[in-house]
């Protein structure tokens, strides 16, 4: 029998509960049955990039808690970015995104801040339950987790994704869950 080490174990047990992650992510019920999700995993180099850049933005912009974000983030195995790409409307002009009519939606003018709003609150609710699908799997898998916003602020700004709104789980095993009592 082949000796495998703690380290590699992890490492390799990290990779697919990412790749099952994606897959409840990318699988899960779509309004429409229209995809915007998009998935991608980080690890390595540019996961301790991406947690200096938490840490960056949170000492330029002023906001708080991008430091301790990105802290867990630099002690993290990986992490799974999970975003909405290009979304469109539903079309089913219910004004729950604030305008009236789908067609004024689509010709608003996007936010300037950390994301490319306004969304049709339909493509945020796809997003919300791939995120559960996504942290669900990770939870089943015993992957310590949780969703960060924060994640994906840094992820658009460093050009790691493109996507118009994006969130980030991180995902650590070790004897105690690094997300909590922090």
């Amino acid at each position: 029998m082949e000796v495998i080490s703690k380290q590699t174990l992890v490492q390799d047990a990290v990779a697919s509960v990412c790749q099952l992650m994606a897959v409840a992510a990318v699988t899960a019920p779509k309004a429409k049955g229209e995809d915007f999700v998009e998935v991608l995993a980080v690890s390595g180099e540019t996961l301790q990039a991406l947690g200096q850049a938490m840490i960056a933005y949170g000492g330029t912009s002023g906001k708080v808690n991008f430091d301790r974000d990105g802290a867990n983030v630099l002690k993290s195995d990986a992490v799974l970015l999970i975003g909405l790409k290009a979304p469109n409307t539903c079309g089913l002009n219910c004004a729950a995104c604030g305008y009236d009519l789908c067609d004024e939606f689509l010709g608003a003018p996007h936010s300037r801040g950390e994301f490319a709003g306004p969304f049709c609150a339909y493509r945020l609710l796809d997003l919300g339950i791939a995120l559960g699908s996504a942290v669900k799997t990770a939870g089943l898998l015993n992957a310590d987790n949780r969703i960060m916003y924060r994640i994906g602020v840094a992820a658009r700004r460093m050009g790691l994704v493109n996507w118009e709104f994006v969130l980030g789980i991180p995902l650590s095993i070790t004897g105690k869950s690094i997300y909590f009592d922090r």
